[in-house]
């Protein structure tokens, strides 16, 4: 995974400099948990976690360094979100929004789906993105992990979910929150294929994708510190007035009370995920394809 970031193109300005010289704009990032400053190399070759351990937000791209080298086909890349309800209020242009985001982005909607492998292990992967519009689940994103789905089942390869969001996308309405049932449909369909669902939970993560196929994997996985829950914190404590404990909705608090199996650090999770591949009768690449020839001259 570290190769990955060491591939990162690095962006220079001119700055100003008695010596004439240029530097990096971005060459140091300071820690939003201890405020320290992380030189940007030592902080990529660390997977973007503090010294302080802090671990620091991916990319959806970034987060495919999760995957054997090269082995990540993307799949329904070209589904692009539109505007059904015409949503235009005082403060969102909906359709106007969803142009800005492709554009900083690059991608058409806050989901990416593929195939790919971990240590030679085929698998479906849907990693959301939280910079597209908070990675709210809206129409594109949950057909894309219901199709995620129901190609983990026709292949019988396992599914691995990476969820960070900020919930349904209401310029959407019911169209989103639609998504939460098709999904977990699609879960149900995964399961009686006899193939693991497995979700790893990243900061933030709330909302909708919590309240449904995020928290009914077969392996729920969390990053440590990574907040977790339905609504949020200060939405919570209005609702009952009531203080909240200091770290609830924290990945360590949800494992306490039973919501998720493991906080695996980030430089553990490719390991972890690997592990759990072969516990759970992960075939090859070779061995999918081989039993898919098989089926098809039994048929």
């Amino acid at each position: 995974m570290k190769e990955w970031f060491r591939r990162q193109p690095k962006h220079f300005t001119p700055a100003a400099r008695e010596n004439g010289q240029q530097i990096p704009d971005n060459m140091w990032v300071k820690c939003p948990a201890c405020g320290e400053l992380n030189y940007v190399k030592q902080l990529n070759d660390n997977l973007k976690v503090c010294k302080c351990g802090f671990h620091m937000r991916l990319s959806a791209r970034e987060w495919l360094g999760l995957l054997d080298g090269d082995s990540f086909v993307e799949e329904d890349a070209a589904i692009a979100p539109t505007d059904p309800l015409g949503f235009v209020s005082p403060k969102d242009n909906y359709g106007q929004k969803l142009h800005e985001k492709q554009q900083e982005t690059g991608q058409l909607d806050a989901i990416i789906s593929g195939r790919g492998a971990i240590a030679g292990l085929p698998l479906q992967i849907s990693i959301a993105e939280f910079d597209f519009i908070g990675g709210s689940m809206g129409s594109v994103f949950g057909e894309k992990v219901a199709r995620a789905a129901e190609r983990a089942a026709h292949q019988a390869t396992p599914l691995l979910t990476i969820n960070t969001s900020g919930g349904a996308r209401m310029q959407e309405g019911v169209l989103a929150l639609m998504q939460m049932a098709k999904v977990s449909v699609a879960l149900t369909r995964l399961a009686a294929a006899g193939q693991p669902h497995i979700s790893l939970m990243v900061d933030p993560c709330y909302g909708g994708v919590t309240a449904s196929y995020a928290s009914v994997a077969d392996i729920i996985i969390a990053e440590p510190g990574a907040n977790i829950g339905f609504a949020g914190r200060r939405v919570i404590e209005q609702a009952i007035r009531q203080k909240l404990p200091p770290h609830f909705q924290t990945a360590e608090f949800m494992l306490d009370h039973g919501m998720i199996d493991m906080v695996t650090p980030r430089a553990e999770l490719r390991a972890t995920l690997a592990r759990l591949l072969r516990l759970y009768g992960g075939k090859s690449a070779e061995e999918v394809a081989a039993s898919g020839t098989a089926a098809m001259v039994n048929a």
